[in-house]
């Protein structure tokens, strides 16, 4: 029988980083949800960052 890799559920790992848990509210979690759907993001976890990114870029700080 042949070794076959399995493939891991769940998006491609992004890489090397450190895990931050957040709990989010229904009313803002309904926010990200659209904002994910209008925007084609991958995941909620993508979508976070590319807003974080954002703002940390418009405050100068990235």
């Amino acid at each position: 029988m042949k070794n076959v890799e399995r493939k891991r559920p769940g998006p491609k790992p992004t890489g090397k980083g450190e895990q931050v848990v957040v709990r989010i509210q229904p009313d803002l979690m309904s926010a990200l949800d659209k904002h994910v759907e209008a925007t084609g993001a991958e995941s909620r976890a993508a979508a976070i960052r590319e807003v974080l990114v954002g703002y940390l870029r418009r405050k100068g700080l990235l």
